[in-house]
């Protein structure tokens, strides 16, 4: 009889340890902090970048005019490097991201990267007197403009998790010069 009180004490005391270790847990948990939403993204102001690049870029560089607001430029960087590259990227309202890119590297290879994967179809759009061809993909779909269509020298890709809808309006918002 000692033996099965001494076990029924041990269970009993086992059991009220681990309610007193879940209770810590979930007054802990009660304490932290629960933010679920995104985080802020910063706008970066990309004017001095895109003159520097206007200077320097052998190419029209591609920004874009009169876009909404509430399209926040959250990256940009110029690389004067072998493939002279321009990257500036927009973080919209429904949490999509939307890039232009522009290179004059070997067009294939840049097209892969900046498209991260995505493959050309047959349909073309025609956005303010240049032809656009569209490229899916998983991650991100894209609008290519090769240097055919007034951009010598350069391929310019306007890619991101944006639907075709918003890609369209980033492309017929830019301006090279």
């Amino acid at each position: 009889m000692a033996g099965r009180n001494g076990k029924q004490k041990t269970a009993r005391n086992m059991i009220y340890s681990l309610g007193v270790t879940v209770l810590a847990g979930l007054v802990m948990w009660a304490f932290v902090p629960h933010d679920d939403k995104e985080p802020d993204l910063q706008r970066v102001d990309y004017r001095v970048e895109l003159l520097t690049a206007r200077r320097a870029a052998p190419y029209p560089v591609a920004a874009p005019q009169g876009l909404p607001k509430e399209w926040k430029p959250t990256s940009v960087r110029y690389q004067a490097t072998d493939s002279e590259t321009w990257h500036l990227g927009f973080h919209l309202p429904d949490s999509q991201y939307v890039q232009v890119e522009q290179s004059t590297g070997k067009p294939s290879a840049f097209i892969e990267e900046a498209s991260q994967g995505a493959t050309a179809t047959d349909v073309t759009e025609r956005i303010d007197g240049r032809t656009w061809t569209r490229y899916e993909g998983g991650r991100y779909d894209a609008l290519v403009l090769t240097d055919t269509d007034g951009v010598k020298g350069a391929t310019t890709v306007v890619a991101g998790t944006g639907s075709f809808g918003e890609l369209t309006k980033m492309a017929a918002a830019l301006k090279m010069s």
